[in-house]
C-alpha cells in the first residue's frame, strides 16, 4: 500500500464533501471542483496554502498532532476520520520495515475460546484485522454457517462475492459500506501488511462494488449498533452487536449478538439455538454410525 497516494486521496474526498455553507464561508466564483478549495482548507487549518499542499500531495512527515487536529477540523472530520488521518501520519512517519517477516498467524487463546464458549445464547466470534473468523461459539457457527463455509472463513470475501449474501444481509448496502470502511481504517494501521493487501486486490478485483465502495475513502469503526438478519432456518431478526479489542492481542476483537428478552429475535435466537443442537446431534449419530 502506497501511505502518499493513500494521505492524499483521503484529503481530497474529504475536502470534496464539504460546502463553503457547511464551513461558514461565502460561496463566490465559479467552482470547477465540488467542496473546498485548497485555499480555503488552508485559511481554515490555519496553515499556508503551499503547506497544505504538500499534505494533499501525501506528505505527513513530520506534521505535528496539533495541525492534524486544525486538519481535521477544517475539514469537519468525525472521530473515526480524525483516528484515521493519525492513522495515515503514524505509518508515514514510520515507514516500512527494514526487515519484512512472515507475520505470525494469529492464535486465539485458550481463556478466551473459554469466553465466547460460555456465551450459551449469544452468538459470538472471533476475528481478526482482515475479517477472518477465527473461531466461533456454536450460536455463532449457526448463524454465520453460509460464512463458514469458507477456508478462511471471512465476512467482507462472503458479503461481496457469495450472492446469497444479499439475502443473509437485508440491509446489504449498509453492511458492505461499513465493511470497506473498516478495511480502509486498517489499510492506515497496517499499510504493509501483504495478506491484508492481497484481500484489498483480490475484492477489487472480483466486485465492482467493492471497487466502487473503496474508491470512496470512507472510514468506519466497529463498536457497537443493530444488525438485521435473514436466516435460511429461523428467518429474520434483527440482534445487537458489540464488538471489543482484545488487549495484548493485536488486531484481535470479539463480536457478541444479543436479543432484548421477550422480543422476536430473542425467540429466534432460541430457535436457531435448538435447532443448531438439533444438527450436532444428528451429526454425532453419523458419526457413531460410521465409525461403527
Amino acid at each position: 500500500m502506497d501511505n502518499r497516494d493513500e494521505v492524499s486521496a483521503f484529503l481530497k474526498s474529504r475536502r470534496a464533501k464539504i460546502t463553503p455553507e457547511q464551513a461558514g464561508l461565502p460561496a463566490y466564483g465559479q467552482r470547477r471542483v465540488p467542496g473546498l478549495r485548497r485555499a480555503e482548507v488552508a485559511m481554515l487549518a490555519g496553515v499556508s496554502v503551499e503547506y497544505y499542499t504538500r499534505l494533499e500531495r501525501g506528505n505527513l512527515g513530520g506534521v505535528s498532532e496539533s495541525v492534524l487536529d486544525a486538519l481535521a477540523k477544517a475539514l469537519r472530520l468525525d472521530d473515526t476520520e480524525r483516528d484515521h488521518l493519525h492513522a495515515l501520519a503514524r505509518a508515514a512517519n514510520t515507514g516500512p520495515p527494514r526487515v519484512r517477516r512472515r507475520p505470525k498467524a494469529p492464535t486465539v487463546r485458550p481463556s478466551v475460546l473459554r469466553i465466547i464458549d460460555g456465551l450459551h445464547d449469544q452468538p459470538a466470534y472471533v476475528r481478526n484485522n482482515r475479517m477472518d473468523i477465527l473461531a466461533a461459539n456454536p450460536l455463532s457457527r449457526a448463524l454465520y454457517g453460509e460464512v463458514l463455509e469458507q477456508k478462511p472463513a471471512n465476512t467482507c470475501r462472503y458479503a461481496f462475492l457469495d450472492p446469497r449474501a444479499a439475502r443473509f444481509f437485508p440491509e446489504w448496502e449498509r453492511v458492505a459500506r461499513d465493511a470497506v470502511g473498516a478495511l480502509r481504517v486498517e489499510v492506515a494501521k497496517s499499510p504493509y501488511d501483504r495478506e491484508l493487501s492481497n484481500l484489498i486486490g483480490e475484492l477489487s478485483t472480483r466486485s465492482d462494488a467493492f471497487r466502487t465502495l473503496w474508491g470512496s475513502h470512507d472510514v468506519h469503526a466497529f463498536a457497537d449498533g443493530i444488525k438485521r438478519f435473514h436466516h435460511p432456518v429461523v428467518g429474520e431478526m434483527e440482534l445487537v452487536h458489540e464488538s471489543l479489542d482484545l488487549p495484548g492481542d493485536e488486531g484481535l476483537s470479539i463480536t457478541i449478538h444479543s436479543a432484548d428478552p421477550g422480543t422476536p429475535a430473542a425467540d429466534a435466537l432460541q430457535l436457531l439455538a435448538s435447532w443448531a443442537a438439533g444438527q450436532d446431534r444428528v451429526s454425532a449419530v453419523m458419526q457413531d454410525d460410521t465409525e461403527n
